[in-house]
């Protein structure tokens, strides 16, 4: 994400966003106002968030947008149960993709992460799983500047060293922060952007649900 500190210029038209939100690049602005931040449950879809935000691990978010159609359907629509049946000749397919992003550890990677996905599963469910980390109810920051905002916390490196206990690969704190940022166990859009009251209230409602 952007490291600007203050967020992104608006109009009247357009609502105050998170400075790497802004509407020069809609993808990104669609994604802000649609997703970051909102509670997700869905077992397959944490799924695929967390495989994403590993393929992104040294890139921009932003090119794993672009591209994620792309992943879902090289990926069989991240369904942990065909991923972990890949093979060799499917690595092969997916290395030639040029669709996707062809890095071999990180491929490698998935497949591994889709067994520990079914491991996980066949004791619990992967939300409860993930949710289950956190000490308190979903946070709602009440951060100013986006360079306030941490890469990594207590909790992120607490659900990185169980994740990589359980078997998965590419989770490290930071990137297991921006996991939970973008599925709303964490609320880090900024006090003045648009989206930061509708998702503290998704979040209110959610501990109430899960």
């Amino acid at each position: 994400m952007s490291a600007a500190k203050t967020p992104a210029p608006h109009s009247e038209d357009q609502p105050i966003r998170c400075p790497w939100g802004g509407i020069e690049t809609p993808i990104y602005s669609a994604y802000h106002d649609t997703e970051w931040g909102v509670p997700q449950f869905d077992d397959r879809a944490l799924f695929e968030k967390l495989i994403l935000e590993g393929f992104q691990s040294g890139l921009s978010w932003l090119t794993i947008l672009k591209k994620r159609d792309n992943f879902r359907k090289a990926f069989k629509g991240f369904e942990p149960e065909m991923i972990a049946r890949f093979t060799d000749k499917d690595r092969a397919r997916l290395m030639a993709d040029a669709s996707i992003i062809r890095n071999r550890l990180k491929i490698d990677a998935t497949i591994d992460n889709a067994k520990a996905f079914l491991a996980i599963s066949e004791r619990e469910s992967f939300s409860g799983f993930l949710w289950g980390m956190l000490d308190d109810p979903p946070k709602a920051n009440k951060w100013k500047n986006f360079s306030d905002v941490p890469a990594q916390t207590e909790i992120s490196k607490r659900m990185s060293k169980e994740l990589k206990k359980r078997g998965f690969r590419f989770v490290g704190p930071t990137t297991a922060y921006a996991f939970m940022q973008s599925v709303g166990m964490v609320n880090d859009h900024l006090l003045a952007c648009h989206r930061h009251t509708p998702c503290a209230e998704l979040q209110a409602r959610a501990k109430l649900a899960k």
